[in-house]
């Protein structure tokens, strides 16, 4: 991907964002990943209504197109750090769901062994780094994990999350200024889902419309993908794979997206119409996309669509029974995870 100035990138995520072709076994593999996704959270809502999951939990509903799109176009090696709305990266780095929901239900069977919760848990096996419960602390960390690569030289790009909200904090600029200056393989990746947590971000952030822009003055391109199309994201993941590989150093992809819940479980979400988020879910939910491209083009059968939304509850519910019954963590954990004998 040829570098060239911010300011000439694609600028309307609805008109100008191409899409990748998928084969049917892509449009597969993204329907597959994106329930999956959509279940867990589903599930994770009601364990979190009837007591199982404590503290925050932020789901990710309406947003899995992003994480999936770039999961697809990634390579061995790569790695993922994003914030605290984080369930759906841990589905997309492959991290088993029984682990997954045995950590938001605090048991010893979780990834962080029942301490970290929904916020804090990580796979070094798989590459994924969090799960950071303050606005914007991930970042810095991605343009470390892209400075290892880079030192190690081992082809790898980091892969770095996080919100509208979060790209007006000063420690994101921090990281754009050093990873622009040394050229660090680092995607950026802005998940715009129009309400931080609950402000629109035309109230909240100058320049709304032009997020991926944010890095301009560092020099580093961005670009606005619909975040809503698996397809676009995958396109401009590709795109972006490529040209941190080449050594050409960061670049910012400004995803619009859209959250069909609150901020948190705790939110209401009434700083937004239930108009609103009916018209996102039935004119660009990502799932459905994908299902009516598979229908109408004769890719699938709905009698295979309900196999693969059979075989995923069972995965969820598999996963949810486990937490249930893991016992929690013996006190002793208390004191394990604090250092790093080196």
């Amino acid at each position: 991907m040829a570098k060239r100035p911010a300011k000439k990138a694609v600028k309307s995520a609805a008109e100008k964002s191409t899409v990748a072709e998928f084969s049917k076994e892509q449009e597969i593999q993204a329907y597959r990943a994106m329930l999956l996704i959509r279940r867990f959270e589903e599930k994770a809502g009601q364990l979190y209504g009837m007591g199982y999951i404590g503290g925050f939990c932020h789901l990710y509903i309406g947003q899995e197109a992003v994480v999936t799109g770039i999961s697809m176009a990634n390579q061995d090696g790569d790695q993922m750090v994003t914030s605290y709305r984080d369930h759906g990266h841990m589905l997309a780095c492959d991290m088993d769901p029984k682990g997954v929901m045995a950590e938001l239900t605090g048991r010893r069977g979780g990834y962080s062994k029942g301490k970290g919760g929904s916020m804090h848990m990580f796979s070094r096996e798989k590459n994924f780094y969090g799960g950071h419960g303050i606005v914007g602390a991930q970042v810095p960390i991605g343009a470390g994990l892209a400075f290892a690569n880079q030192y190690l030289d081992n082809n790898a790009v980091s892969v770095t999350f996080f919100g509208e909200g979060a790209a007006n904090q000063g420690q994101v600029y921090e990281s754009f200024n050093m990873a622009a200056l040394w050229k660090l393989p680092v995607i950026f990746v802005i998940e715009n889902n129009g309400y931080a947590m609950g402000t629109a971000v035309k109230r909240s952030a100058a320049m709304a419309e032009e997020l991926f822009n944010r890095g301009s003055v560092y020099g580093i391109p961005g670009r606005q993908v619909d975040g809503m199309d698996v397809r676009a994201v995958h396109k401009a993941a590709e795109e972006a794979f490529a040209y941190c590989r080449a050594g050409n150093g960061p670049i910012i992809l400004e995803m619009k997206t859209y959250r069909y819940r609150g901020h948190s479980m705790s939110d209401p979400a009434k700083y937004r119409t239930k108009e609103e988020v009916q018209k996102m879910r039935e004119e660009h939910d990502p799932i459905e996309q994908v299902k009516r491209r598979l229908l109408d083009n004769s890719m699938i059968s709905e009698d295979e669509l309900k196999k693969i939304d059979s075989e995923v509850r069972a995965i969820v519910t598999d996963a949810a029974e486990f937490a249930q019954g893991d016992p929690e963590p013996d006190a002793a954990e208390l004191w394990t995870d604090i250092y790093v004998d080196a």
